[in-house]
């Protein structure tokens, strides 16, 4: 599937024709960096004309997406939750088990109980309701395409608080991401108590002086 597509009510539709009415779609932020959390949304939209703006939050601008995340948290028929789990239990856990936890998460904060999911990707949390999942999702399913943006909004957020908490480190403008100034950053000084510690490559560096 074309990263040009773009996101439709088609999968919404469907999952209407065959009798469900609550449908949420799932995503999340924060797979890959190597310091923060893991962050998942669950959004439930109205099926009427979409959002405009709405799209994969990865082809948006930050401005843009604060944009389409204000819309979405002020608007009355948007039903949305967050879920997060912490660079410590992703640890425990790992990523994969954590991003699944998260989207429980998201799903249990939900003020409305859906009766269908569409989950981007090809992984689901475990749960009792009927689900789809679906490759690049937030291209291709305007409720996906909200939750990415709920979700990678949430987190830059977080991270740009965590900043004030660990200023050396540059979470403001990386959000966490392995760039040559984080790295950098992390060779001098170490890592710090967001940092995941069982990422390479935090985890080759054994004489690391951990904050």
């Amino acid at each position: 599937m074309s990263k040009l597509s773009k996101p439709s009510f088609t999968f919404e539709k469907r999952a209407r024709s065959n009798g469900f009415s609550l449908i949420a779609g799932l995503d999340e932020a924060g797979r890959g960096p190597l310091a923060g959390p893991v962050v998942a949304a669950a959004c439930v939209l109205p099926l009427c004309k979409p959002f405009k703006g709405l799209a994969d939050s990865k082809r948006l601008t930050s401005k843009e997406r604060e944009a389409c995340f204000k819309k979405l948290v002020s608007h009355s028929s948007v039903h949305y939750g967050i879920g997060i789990v912490e660079a410590d239990q992703i640890d425990r856990i790992n990523i994969l088990q954590a991003t699944l936890l998260a989207m429980l998460r998201a799903l249990e904060q939900l003020s409305v109980l859906p009766d269908y999911l569409l989950i981007d990707g090809i992984h689901a949390p475990k749960t009792e309701l009927p689900f789809e999942t679906v490759i690049e999702g937030d291209a291709r399913s305007y409720s996906i395409a909200a939750a990415s943006i709920l979700a990678k909004v949430t987190r830059d957020r977080q991270m740009i608080a965590y900043h004030a908490l660990y200023p050396r480190y540059g979470f403001d403008r990386h959000k966490g991401y392995a760039t040559a100034k984080h790295l950098e950053a992390i060779q001098k000084w170490g890592a710090c108590p967001l940092h995941r510690k069982s990422f390479d490559p935090i985890r080759e560096l054994a004489q690391l002086k951990f904050l």
